[in-house]
């Protein structure tokens, strides 16, 4: 897909449905989260909960045949950790990451959280991170460039002594799950695909504590920091309007 999806009113109105839905599964899986409990169980409460609501699936399951509803993904790994048996300890840090699909509308979510007490280097890459998420949607609206969204992120990241992860990406949604424009988290002002009103987009900050280069797992999904580093990833579905965004999810 060459150009941007433009919802219609009516396809707008289902995207915030499912995004009420999807916000509200993670609000509810992050409070789960504590010492002792495994990320199995995570899923289990995230799709007892998607399903509950009438139309709703949950997005990622049998999607290129992922297993499950959540990536959960823990320290060093950044992005599409498969919920099993792992225990979370005190002191984990863990991306929560799902999507809902309703009325054939894709929304896509992620939150990062602390397990118990994490260490102060912890807490602040967590919080560079959703700072890093909250300035690029200051700037959404009409016109606005991915190259803007990118370096916005970057700026934010780099400033703090962090790491953008380069190979992962935000992404368009709509019809499909991920669709144009990719949105990296590092780049150049000024450059990119340009935003029209009602395109809606997952901004979504992937950022290490140390080598921003990922190394792919046995599972043939879960990827991590090279050299082992905390990673932390937020990620907010958002609709474009004239003068700024709306947070779909």
């Amino acid at each position: 897909m060459s150009d941007i999806q433009v919802l219609t009113e009516a396809e707008i109105a289902s995207a915030r449905h499912g995004g009420k839905i999807l916000r509200a599964c993670l609000t509810m899986i992050a409070a789960l989260v504590e010492p002792g409990i495994t990320t199995r169980f995570l899923d289990e409460k995230a799709e007892e909960f998607i399903t509950s609501h009438q139309g709703a699936v949950p997005a990622f399951k049998g999607y290129q045949n992922y297993p499950a509803t959540i990536c959960a993904s823990v320290n060093e790994e950044c992005v599409h950790g498969i919920p099993s048996e792992r225990v979370l300890a005190e002191g984990d840090i863990i991306a929560l990451d799902c999507g809902v699909l309703f009325d054939g509308l894709y929304t896509d979510a992620c939150v990062s959280v602390g397990v118990g007490t994490i260490r102060p280097n912890a807490q602040h890459l967590l919080d560079v991170t959703q700072h890093a998420l909250d300035a690029a949607l200051a700037i959404i609206r009409k016109h606005t460039k991915v190259g803007d969204i990118s370096s916005t992120i970057q700026t934010v990241v780099e400033s703090a002594g962090f790491h953008p992860v380069r190979s992962l990406t935000g992404h368009g949604l709509g019809r499909t799950l991920h669709q144009f424009p990719d949105i990296p988290n590092l780049g150049t002002p000024e450059t990119g695909a340009e935003l029209p009103v009602g395109a809606l987009i997952a901004i979504e900050p992937i950022v290490s504590a140390g080598s921003d280069e990922i190394t792919e797992g046995g599972d043939g999904w879960t990827l991590s920091i090279r050299d082992g580093s905390l990673s932390a990833h937020v990620e907010h579905t958002v609709l474009v309007h004239a003068e700024n965004c709306e947070i779909i999810a």
